[in-house]
């Protein structure tokens, strides 16, 4: 079944021809990502960039090769991650700021070891392997939504349903109330800044920039640590409660308020976005090809597939640089000295045609499909890779439940936000109501 690629609004980037021609990170490059990746898998599939290493002299490489990335993903120690680095003193002597995140990272998942233990058993049990919990909760919130417009015969896709529903779901896992949830879009506009504003494939932020985002989130962790101790004493079904009573077997100890808090943070930052990027896509998909939005309303079964087809043609984070050579290597005849950064881009090993057949086709009956790298693999893989499956799952189901057909509606320019995320500003559609 062939697919389209995702279409572009006009922008100043050219289109690349070459390998000297790429570049993934500058203004408008997201309008030609998809046209890129080809080039690189064939001329430059690990694609230095100059400067970017982690040190003095030293580079960043752009992996694009499906086995490279999945060397480095499945050994940390010999490819370790920057966020469990301690970080280092400023010139004078001082620590730098570091957000709940990091912070957390450094008492309650220093290395791999307490990295597993830390998934399974604070966040696996939420938003992991025990995300089917929330079934009834997110079916409700769809349809909830989806009677906000359902008798309009269209709707502003992105802005009434695609961002509103990880919202929802999110203050609901954790306990947040539904009139704080304007609170939590700007505080997760925060948390994300360095990827959609950040410069180049390290995604820095200006001293300027790193200053506003740290006053925008510090009245985050203030409502956080406001809620810790509400539910320290009164505990309700959330995970915030769970967070508070629960004995780290890994530490033989209870967690932290700070501790608390960066999880938190670390929901907020990976539950909001991702998900309403990979729901907007998946309805262009089904745009592109109105006999698969039918095949597949007709045959639910075929809905997984579906979705875990879209989320490899397109992956909602493109790729991140979030690990370092500790010793020289090599990827594809590239010799990666030690010092260098790599930028790992797994929108581009879903679609590397050694590792899939047809790989820009959109196939139902793939193998193994979820082997794509949209998640990331092994124990560093995104922790909230459930829940959010079962919000994309869920929320087909009930669109399909509700919804004949859908097709674009007028005004759509398909501009992408900057950034490495696959992030569509607006999306209108027309649809005909099921009867």
């Amino acid at each position: 079944m062939a697919r389209t690629e995702p279409r572009t609004a006009q922008n100043a980037m050219k289109c690349p021809v070459r390998p000297d021609d790429v570049d993934l990170f500058s203004p408008g490059a997201q309008e030609h990502w998809y046209e890129a990746y080809p080039i690189l898998h064939e001329q430059s599939p690990a694609h230095r960039i100059p400067g970017e290493g982690s040190i003095p002299g030293t580079d960043g490489f752009i992996l694009t090769k499906y086995e490279d990335i999945v060397r480095v993903v499945l050994d940390p120690e010999r490819f370790p991650p920057g966020l469990t680095t301690p970080p280092k003193p400023n010139p004078d002597g001082s620590m730098p700021q570091m957000n709940a995140m990091i912070a957390s990272i450094q008492t309650l998942r220093p290395n791999e070891e307490l990295w597993r233990a830390h998934k399974s058993e604070l966040t696996d049990p939420w938003v992991g392997a025990g995300a089917n919990r929330h079934h009834d909760m997110i079916e409700a919130a769809a349809n909830a939504l989806i009677d906000t417009w359902i008798d309009d015969g269209k709707v502003d896709f992105v802005g009434r349903f695609a961002r509103l529903l990880p919202q929802i779901v999110m203050a609901n896992v954790l306990g947040f109330p539904h009139t704080d949830i304007p609170r939590m879009e700007k505080w997760g506009e925060a948390q994300v800044l360095a990827f959609v504003h950040g410069a180049g494939h390290r995604n820095m932020l200006t001293p300027e920039q790193a200053g506003d985002q740290m006053r925008a989130l510090a009245g985050f962790g203030e409502y956080v640590a406001g809620w810790v101790v509400e539910k320290r004493e009164r505990p309700k079904d959330d995970m915030i409660s769970w967070l508070t009573q629960v004995t780290y077997s890994a530490l033989d100890r209870k967690l932290t308020d700070v501790e608390i808090n960066g999880i938190v943070y670390a929901m907020m930052i990976g539950g909001l976005e991702t998900t309403q990027y990979a729901i907007a896509e998946q309805a262009q998909l089904f745009c592109e090809d109105p006999d698969l939005y039918r095949t597949v309303r007709n045959d639910r079964s075929q809905l997984r597939g579906f979705i875990e087809e879209g989320l490899r043609l397109r992956s909602p984070t493109q790729g991140l640089s979030t690990r370092t050579t500790i010793q020289d290597e090599e990827f594809q005849g590239v010799k990666a000295p030690a010092g260098s950064i790599l930028h790992l881009r797994w929108a581009a090993a879903n679609r590397d045609p050694q590792e899939w057949e047809c790989p820009h086709e959109l196939q139902l009956d793939r193998k193994a499909v979820t082997r794509h790298l949209t998640f990331s693999r092994g124990s560093r893989g995104c922790p909230g890779s459930g829940i959010s499956r079962q919000e994309q799952l869920i929320a087909w189901t009930c669109i399909m439940d509700r919804i004949e057909s859908l097709e674009y509606g007028a005004d759509n320019t398909f501009e992408h936000q900057p950034g490495i995320m696959l992030g569509l500003y607006k999306l209108n559609l027309n649809f005909i109501k099921a009867v």
